[in-house]
């Protein structure tokens, strides 16, 4: 079954994305989105270095709730924040320390800031013990440290490593 369905997860998603992509829900379109999602995974599992365990699919379903409303709200901070006196801004680089382990979920926690706005990861350090940060206003630098590692870091320990 897995060689004929290497990532099943990866499939159905891949068909969703595809959906939203043409704006459709016709046959034809839903045939396409099923056959990209097998195709993709399939031809592309000599890149795929480790398989992707979840441990706990809940919690992801929870984590991709709150980045979503993240990223939401954080629209709305940052057209406030540019729209208001950017001159008050005080963007500055956070280097931000890791727990994680995994490639996927230092890969998830890089990207995941990175589409929140007023956020981007700039570096990940050659130890792998850091994730530099750049944030477009930052008051207090632990904070925004203690906010990732609770709100994003924690949620992806627990989905993707062992613990």
């Amino acid at each position: 079954m897995r060689r004929l369905l290497p990532h099943p997860i990866v499939t159905p998603v891949l068909a969703v994305i595809w959906l939203l992509l043409v704006n459709s829900t016709g046959a034809g379109h839903i045939l396409l989105g099923i056959l990209l999602g097998w195709a993709i995974p399939f031809f592309t599992l000599q890149f795929w270095p480790d398989k992707v365990t979840i441990y706990k699919p809940l919690t992801l379903l929870r984590f991709t709730a709150i980045v979503f409303i993240d990223i939401l709200l954080a629209n709305f901070i940052v057209a406030r924040l540019i729209l208001g006196s950017p001159s008050r801004l005080k963007p500055a680089f956070v280097a931000i320390p890791l727990a994680l382990k995994s490639d996927i979920a230092i890969s998830l926690l890089a990207n995941t800031i990175s589409l929140t706005p007023g956020t981007v990861s700039a570096l990940l350090t050659a130890d792998r013990q850091h994730l530099v940060v750049h944030a477009l206003d930052v008051d207090d630098a632990a904070s925004l440290i203690a906010a990732i590692k609770e709100r994003y870091e924690k949620p992806l320990k627990e989905i993707f490593e062992k613990c």
